[in-house]
């Protein structure tokens, strides 16, 4: 298996982002094969451990326009989508869009909106454009949304519909820094300051190049076996209100792929799919006890279904 072409800029994208978010390089792997995967990106966690600052070097060094929207209780789908304002001089509206026609879209506490807000993204992040007036507007492309939230049992939260959750391809957790991470901010005084420094190794065109050779990573019959024998488990476990879908399969599969891209393979091996499965299938996973499947729940689905 030899090493794929363009390989160099993404190590460079992870070692800076790994310079500013301290201790969580595979999390920041797992972000940046989301983006590679076209998909939209869920970071749950506490506040103040750094879900918004893995996203602003991720597009800085992609090259990407960036919109950030700081989700409030009192928030509308306008302050998302845009307005249209009358215009005297033409004697008529005008539209001005909102922030979400950007390339990277940061959706900042995203469940301290309402549901109806929330809701605002649903036909963004599945089909690219927003309807708003009568009239559909496409959206800037590459398109994505990396929206934070934190823990649903704090005060002021929303829980995000199903439907929403959905659309998100990864949800990932950052937890506490390890020890010499946390030495390391302490000693710094945090490592937002670097974020003006940084400058992109990438353009939009570069990165839907590189997306294009994600996508062509060779996937095979047994790698494509074992993925439907997890999915097929996850219909069956009586413990579950529900399987993975088509679509998540879809998307387990994409997310593979980019990990193998990333790794610089262009093969999708097993271990390929065991490491993006957490993060691609927890937040569609719902116990009958109505939490969400547990990084256990997911290990023990691993354990379950034998390697090809």
């Amino acid at each position: 298996m030899r090493p794929l072409t363009r390989q160099s800029p993404l190590d460079e994208i992870l070692a800076a982002a790994n310079q500013v978010v301290l201790g969580k390089s595979r999390q920041t792997r797992l972000a940046l094969c989301c983006l590679l995967a076209r998909g939209h990106l869920l970071i749950e966690d506490l506040p103040g451990v750094g879900k918004t600052t893995l996203a602003h070097p991720l597009a800085r060094l992609l090259g990407l326009q960036f919109a950030r929207i700081q989700f409030t209780s009192d928030m509308l789908p306008a302050d998302i989508l845009g307005v249209s304002v009358f215009d005297r001089e033409r004697g008529d509206f005008r539209f001005l869009p909102g922030p979400v026609f950007a390339q990277v879209l940061l959706a900042d506490e995203i469940n301290r909106a309402t549901p109806k807000t929330q809701s605002a993204l649903l036909e963004a992040m599945e089909e690219g454009q927003v309807t708003t007036e009568g009239e559909t507007r496409p959206l800037p492309q590459p398109f994505f949304v990396i929206a934070t939230q934190n823990p649903s049992n704090q005060i002021g939260t929303f829980p995000l519909p199903e439907s929403q959750l959905d659309r998100f391809l990864m949800r990932i957790e950052l937890g506490y820094p390890d020890h010499g991470a946390e030495r390391a901010l302490l000693e710094s005084g945090g490592r937002r300051e670097q974020l003006p420094t940084l400058t992109s190794r990438l353009n939009a065109g570069d990165f839907a190049a590189l997306q294009a050779q994600a996508g062509a990573v060779h996937a095979s019959a047994a790698v494509l076996d074992y993925l439907q024998q997890l999915v097929d488990a996850t219909r069956q476990d009586a413990r579950l209100v529900h399987g993975l879908s088509p679509r998540a399969a879809l998307s387990l599969l994409a997310a593979a792929r980019a990990w193998a891209f990333t790794e610089g393979r262009e093969m999708v091996l097993p271990e390929d799919v065991q490491a993006v499965l957490p993060s691609v299938a927890r937040h569609r996973l719902r116990l009958l006890s109505g939490n969400h499947a547990s990084a256990e729940d997911i290990a023990a689905l691993i354990r379950a279904v034998p390697l090809p």
